[in-house]
């Protein structure tokens, strides 16, 4: 299954949209559902694509194919991407792999994740690879050598990391299969993707769509002062001027305000 799939959704500008299912922890499960339900039938029916996150931030959260289920919704395999990472154990690990395949679905995203001590870290072992540790690698190394030709599987990038050991990672992961990257938040313009090109495969920008742009702090490295002014429309207006021949990922969309305005973007 190669990445011609994903240049044809970059190519005619259809959007990728994150959700998160809810929180085991939830204090209403069934209105958290209802939400959930109502986002990924409009992200559906506007023709773009789903991509569930897998326990964010190390929270517990229900499964992308357990809500998919527990909710009866519609798989299209073109408009779904099932975010995976290495803390689970090795049985639900491969139930999560088995669900996707069984509804048809066709596209990963393997990361590392977050972690906590509650959560179990695939070990080395369990996937029948040597390493000191289960990072995206062996991830994508199991899905190739066990599901052969099932899925077409992307990676993340980091700029914000130093680059020759974030390049040097991405190596490893083209080597190990990866076909597509979805990268960390960009803002306005980034000259660390031009390392990137190298690689040859579809990038993804993610389009940070929250005005709280502090709250990337961590993820960027250094100090976002609460309040910093940002507009995520321009921005996002911003990264399809400056990166024509990339996707867009936009996380924290706020359905109520931005998500009627985003067909107008490419007006």
């Amino acid at each position: 299954m190669a990445e011609s799939s994903i240049r044809h959704h970059i190519e005619n500008q259809i959007l990728h949209v994150e959700l998160q299912t809810p929180k085991r922890s939830s204090e209403d499960i069934e209105k958290d559902l209802r939400t959930f339900e109502e986002k990924y039938r409009k992200v559906m029916e506007a023709g773009w694509i789903v991509c569930i996150t897998d326990n964010p931030m190390g929270l517990l959260s229900y499964g992308a194919m357990e809500t998919i289920d527990i909710l009866g919704l519609p798989v299209h395999p073109e408009q779904l991407v099932v975010h995976l990472n290495t803390f689970h154990p090795k049985k639900e690990f491969d139930e999560i792999l088995d669900a996707v395949k069984a509804a048809g679905g066709k596209y990963l995203l393997a990361v590392s994740g977050d972690g906590n001590q509650r959560l179990h870290r695939l070990e080395p072992a369990e996937v029948g690879i040597e390493a000191t540790t289960v990072t995206s690698v062996e991830i994508l190394k199991y899905i190739d050598r066990e599901y052969p030709g099932k899925f077409t599987t992307g990676v993340a990038f980091n700029p914000y990391e130093p680059q020759d050991h974030e390049l040097e990672k991405m190596n490893r992961k083209v080597d190990a299969g990866a076909r597509f990257i979805i990268t960390q938040p960009i803002i306005g313009r980034d000259e660390r993707l031009e390392g990137l090109k190298p690689f040859g495969l579809p990038v993804i920008l993610d389009a940070w769509m929250s005005k709280k742009l502090h709250l990337l702090s961590e993820c960027v490295g250094h100090e976002i002062p609460e309040g910093t002014p940002y507009d995520p429309i321009e921005n996002l207006k911003e990264l399809h001027r400056n990166y024509p021949d990339y996707g867009l990922y936009l996380a924290i969309l706020g359905f109520k305000t931005q998500y009627p305005v985003l067909q107008e973007i490419w007006k």
